[in-house]
């Protein structure tokens, strides 16, 4: 292993997989109705969190990027062993996390001078900064120098797409993602918004009549996003996402897996569920539910 991988929890791998893949995860803190922090994948888990919030409807959590010890705390370890380290943050235009391991890099080059740490933007956030990671795992498994793998993963961001829906415009107004006439209007009407990722941002792709409509709604962005794009699969990475409801995800899931069987891929590999977490969670309350796609290195 020629360098470690270190990320924050926005990438929704998960704690699980993070150690399965050697990863160390810096976690963000969120608040549910008070002003109590927890470490997201560590004192409260996503699902716990979204527990949480569906049985306080009206209540709106608050979260806190990672700090500068905190990342400190994540790249000590592998700098008195002389690794070199890779850190993955989430969107800098999204949160402070990416600042604060830069100035945790500068801080551990005090107390190792040979330290060498690369602190990578994503410019990605939840599944897509995953699937960043995951491409980051592979490329140290490869035996990528550090420079190397940095070269590739930041040609590959850009590449990056989500569609998804959520069903409680209320969270999407608090945080100021739409307007309140615009909340209004679309819980009177029942419509649910459809929302995309590209380019480092979050975009609008219409709306649909109903949760039902809005789930073939996302399958049809994306499958013809593929074909517009004529895309082949097997150079790309393809991973489903979910908030609280894990039956309802699966059953989005395996109408994306057919749904490419039938346009002639043949077994297309589709990444285990991300259950997206707290940074994406508090825009979209307990119900976001969507697929997203990144190029292979």
């Amino acid at each position: 292993m020629k360098f470690h991988i270190v990320s924050d929890s926005s990438c929704d791998l998960g704690r699980e997989e993070a150690e399965r893949l050697g990863i160390s995860m810096v976690s963000f803190y969120v608040a549910i109705g008070d002003e109590t922090y927890y470490r997201e994948e560590r004192d409260i888990s996503t699902r716990e969190f979204y527990r949480r919030m569906a049985d306080a409807p009206g209540v709106f959590p608050k979260t806190s990027m990672p700090t500068m010890d905190d990342y400190l705390e994540a790249f000590r370890p592998a700098a008195a062993r002389g690794l070199p380290i890779l850190c993955i943050c989430l969107n800098a235009r999204f949160s402070g996390s990416y600042q604060s391991a830069l100035n945790a890099a500068e801080e551990l080059r005090e107390e190792y001078p040979q330290a060498r740490v690369e602190v990578l933007d994503s410019t990605l956030a939840t599944v897509l900064q995953g699937l960043l990671v995951m491409e980051a795992a592979a490329l140290r498994d490869q035996d990528c120098t550090l420079e190397e793998a940095v070269e590739r993963l930041k040609a590959i961001r850009s590449s990056g797409r989500i569609f998804f829906t959520t069903s409680d415009l209320e969270y999407l107004r608090h945080g100021g993602r739409i307007g309140r006439a615009a909340a209004a209007t679309g819980a009177l009407l029942k419509v649910k918004p459809l929302i995309g990722y590209k380019d480092g941002e979050l975009i609008s792709d219409g709306i649909a009549q109903g949760r039902k409509k809005s789930l073939v709604r996302v399958r049809e962005l994306f499958f013809r996003y593929l074909q517009r794009e004529e895309l082949d699969l097997a150079q790309w990475r393809v991973a489903t996402g979910f908030g609280l409801d894990k039956e309802e995800h699966q059953a989005f899931a395996q109408e994306v897996y057919q749904g490419l069987l039938d346009l002639g891929w043949d077994r297309p590999e589709i990444r285990h569920p991300y259950q997206i977490g707290v940074t994406i969670g508090v825009h979209t309350g307990p119900t976001p539910i969507g697929v997203g796609l990144l190029r292979r290195a």
